[in-house]
């Protein structure tokens, strides 16, 4: 399965942007997903993740009320909705996923729970 990100860019404080991120496979729906993000000099930090049935989501505080996962297993794709971006949001965004536990914040942030990761892209928020 390969993961392909998409929907980066430079956006001004406040605004908005809409991540997509493509899987190849026929069982995109047996996974859970997530998004990561890694700025420059920083470790990579959990962003948000859905699980397989897409009823549940975890997010970070730090993007907690102002960024939306989603996904549609028909397009075999998992979205990331970013709204009242923040400069501090900057930083490399990637997909993962994942077949292992899912039960809990704990394993859903873990990247070392992610199997399977997609090339990133870059988002900028300038003040």
């Amino acid at each position: 399965v390969q993961l392909q990100a998409s929907g980066g860019g430079l956006v001004q404080a406040g605004g908005s942007l809409r991540l997509s991120c493509a899987a190849s496979g026929r069982t995109f729906s047996s996974y859970h997903m997530g998004w990561f993000r890694q700025a420059p000099g920083k470790e990579r930090e959990f962003v948000a993740a859905i699980n397989r049935s897409g009823g549940t989501t975890y997010y970070a505080d730090s993007v907690k009320g102002r960024f939306t996962i989603s996904r549609d297993d028909a397009k075999n794709t998992v979205n990331l909705q970013m709204n009242s971006l923040k400069p501090e949001d900057t930083a490399v965004y990637y997909c993962a996923r994942t077949s292992g536990i899912f039960s809990g914040i704990y394993y859903a942030s873990r990247p070392s729970n992610f199997d399977s990761w997609g090339q990133g892209t870059q988002v900028t928020v300038s003040s």
